[in-house]
């Protein structure tokens, strides 16, 4: 496996101090939350657009203000939920059983799985693209959210990657930025297919 199973350090918050400064949004005829952040007018780059795929926390406080930090920069960015409202709060993993947490949430109904996840990132990377105008759509993918940014694109940034599988790796065909390190490092055998 290129990375591990969630652990008890992925929801290990830190919680960054700041006022989300955009809006929640309704995607996709309102079937998924999101969080966009638009960048001032004249720092817009024109076309280029940055889907935030999270951890297991979801769409909170860090998310929103990361998010802002992109459009601060001139990206607009959109942070979806991949959990149906359902993320795990901040810093309470050790009263989730995290098996059951993923095949279904409390109510057995809720999967956070490939199956049920896929779709959600499909749906919103062709929004964006065609609503949001991101041509040059880019990602980044932090903890859960990882995975699912090397299932989708070619290239892009993951931090604390998890579930990520040797084969999704090697199928990339553009340059990925790993951290941490050691993580970075035990990739570096993967061929490049671009």
């Amino acid at each position: 496996m290129a990375s591990y199973p969630p652990a008890p350090c992925c929801t290990v918050g830190f919680k960054h101090e700041g006022t989300p400064q955009e809006k929640d949004v309704g995607i996709a005829d309102g079937e998924y939350m999101a969080y966009l952040a638009t960048p001032p007018p004249k720092m817009a780059k024109k076309s280029v657009a940055v889907l935030y795929l999270s951890d297991i926390m979801g769409i909170w406080q860090d998310g929103r203000l990361l998010a802002d930090q992109f459009a601060t920069n001139g990206y607009l960015a959109l942070l979806v939920g991949t959990f149906n409202g359902t993320p795990i709060p901040v810093n309470k993993v050790r009263k989730i059983k995290m098996p059951a947490w993923l095949s279904g949430g409390s109510t057995g109904d809720n999967h956070r799985n490939e199956p049920a996840v896929d779709p959600i990132v499909k749906d919103t990377i062709k929004i964006m693209e065609e609503e949001y105008g991101g041509k040059k759509l880019r990602a980044v993918g932090y903890c859960f959210g990882a995975k699912y940014l090397v299932r989708h694109f070619n290239a892009g940034y993951i931090a604390h990657p998890s579930y990520v599988s040797d084969d999704e790796l090697a199928a990339l065909t553009g340059p990925l930025s790993i951290f941490p390190a050691e993580k970075r490092h035990e990739t570096e055998g993967y061929p490049s297919k671009g």
